[in-house]
This record gives structure tokens, sequence and C-alpha cells, in this order.
């Protein structure tokens, strides 16, 4: 395959990767759409596995920067929580925290996800939620969930099947 051809198709998968969702589309599917724009035939052996090189490095480079963009969000987020610490925003009592409204913050998935312990209405629930910041103050948002003790504890009862169904999906990637 001479250099223009290999040009001309590696430009044209390129501009099909960009503008196509990638979680619905295949290779062939890539291949073929390519094939039809180019008036080439690409399921040729050589040319197909051009293709699948081209589709591959495409695939690892945004794989690269979504990790990268990940690794930059939790920094964000580690810096927004150092500053919150400095700033006074978070209530501790020893090695608890407390967040604005007096509730108990058991742990922090993000910057802005947290899981509290709080009474409400003189039940306890556990609360996974995402905050957001007005005038100085860290409040909930209608994004989470609030569990009963009666709920959490059948969530935390099922946490090995949920544990278990996360390797297998990981071990199929």
């Amino acid at each position: 395959m001479d250099s223009e051809t290999s040009i001309r198709i590696e430009e044209t998968v390129l501009d099909i990767l960009k503008t196509c969702n990638l979680e619905e589309v295949s290779e062939q599917k890539i291949r073929r759409m390519a094939s039809e724009k180019l008036g080439l035939d690409l399921s040729e052996p050589t040319r197909k596995k051009f293709v699948r090189q081209v589709v591959e490095k495409f695939l690892a480079e945004e794989q690269a920067k979504r990790e990268a963009n990940a690794a930059d969000e939790v920094k964000e987020e580690e810096e927004e929580d150092e500053e919150a610490e400095e700033d006074g925003k978070v209530k501790s009592s020893g090695d608890k925290e407390y967040d604005d409204e007096g509730d108990l913050i058991v742990c922090r998935l993000s910057h802005k996800r947290r899981v509290t312990v709080t009474d409400f209405r003189g039940k306890t629930l556990v609360s996974i939620r995402e905050y957001y910041s007005k005038e100085g103050k860290e409040l909930p948002t209608s994004k989470g969930i609030s569990l009963t003790a009666e709920q959490w504890a059948t969530f935390k009862k099922n946490i090995p099947g949920v544990e278990q169904a996360i390797k297998k999906l990981e071990s199929k990637s």
C-alpha cells in the first residue's frame, strides 16, 4: 500500500472515530464507513490490519487522555479539600469531621461527594450525596441516596456480592 493511500485511510478513519459514539461502533463498522467514503476495499488483509492499527492507536490515546484528566480532577479535588480545611469550612471534633449542618462526615468520596450519618425526623440515615457551595456553605443536593439503618444493614450485607460483580466485570476488560 502506497503512503498516499495510507494517509488518506488514516485521516478518514480518524475523522470517523472523532465523530462517532465509540461505545456503539465496531472496528468492522468503522472500516465499512471508511471504505464507502474512500471508494476503496478495506477488507483486504493489509488494509484491514492498517485500519485496526489506526483504531487501536486512537483508542490508546483517548484512554491516556481520560486517565490524565482523571488524575488532574483528583489533584484539583485534593487541593480544594485542603483549601476548605484551611478556610475552616469543615468543623472537626477530635478525629471526627462534621459538616455545616452538624452531620457526621464518615468519608469524602471526592470533593463534591461524601458519606454522612445524620438524624432526620428521628431516624438515623446514611447519606451518599453530592454537595455544592453557596455563600461559603457546603449544602447537599438532591443527587444521592439516603438509607435507613435497616437499608444500610441490607446493603452492607451484600457488599461482597457487589465486589465480586466488580471483579468479574473488570476481568472482562
